[in-house]
């Protein structure tokens, strides 16, 4: 097939997922949590509830072969490591909240939370909320630049 019939192709399939999807990137999500080491497992089902409830219009995935969620773009990604739970927000967000993350680890797009601490709910729901207001601003710009040409 020719790089035209691939794009024509590509163009025809649905932006949004289908159910039966959804249905299977929450199965792996779910596989990949009871897969992780018995010691964050609860913390990751547990953060998966957080991240839920601040984002419910969100898709679940699989990204890096690790469990992430989208809404207009990138939102949030996790991990389980040994020492601690790895939350990757993509860029300016954790700057903009440099502050509230104080007692946490950081890097430029990690928040890493201690295993033996109980996590930050409402600052998870907050950068969460900050995340998806970013990509609906991005998602508007691109709209608005589109309609003017």
């Amino acid at each position: 097939m020719n790089s035209i019939g691939s794009a024509v192709t590509w163009a025809r399939q649905p932006i949004l997922p289908s159910k039966k999807n959804y249905e299977k990137n929450t199965k792996r999500c779910r596989r990949v949590h009871r897969s992780s080491p018995t010691g964050p497992r609860g913390k990751l089902v547990q953060l998966r509830k957080i991240i839920k409830a601040a984002a419910p219009k969100a898709d679940e995935g699989i990204s890096y072969k690790v469990p992430y969620y989208k809404y207009q773009g990138a939102l949030v990604y996790f991990a389980a490591f040994k020492n601690h739970i790895g939350l990757f927000v993509p860029t300016p967000i954790i700057e903009e909240h440099k502050l509230e993350l104080k007692g946490y680890e950081t890097a430029k797009a990690t928040v890493r939370f201690p295993i033996g601490k109980p996590l930050p709910g409402a600052l998870i729901k907050k950068l969460v909320k900050a995340r998806i207001k970013r990509n609906e601003a991005a998602r508007k710009n691109r709209i608005c630049r589109q309609s003017k040409t």
